[in-house]
């Protein structure tokens, strides 16, 4: 017979002195206008869910997905720009 145990001591073990890297926060940072656009982009779809979208939601709904595909589109273009050397797109 197998015992379960849990591992709550083994995964928090390590807690106090894992704090995330510069390089891990600055690109979070450099994420950031992604992850507002994408909670902009749910907070419209939410509004949605329990009623039919009336026009005005439908333009919350497309304004926020464009917003969100920019904000993705300069994140990739910043990101590649970052790699290639020179900087040279």
């Amino acid at each position: 017979m197998s015992h379960i145990v849990t591992v709550q001591d083994a995964v928090t073990a390590f807690a106090d002195f894992v704090e995330p890297t510069d390089a891990e926060l600055d690109a979070i940072e450099q994420e950031m206008p992604v992850i507002l656009a994408d909670v902009e982009l749910l907070d419209a779809q939410i509004i949605t869910l329990d009623r039919v979208p009336t026009e005005l939601d439908n333009r919350r709904l497309r304004r926020a997905r464009r917003r969100a595909l920019a904000a993705r589109i300069a994140l990739a273009n910043r990101t590649t720009a970052a790699t290639l050397p020179g900087g040279a797109a």
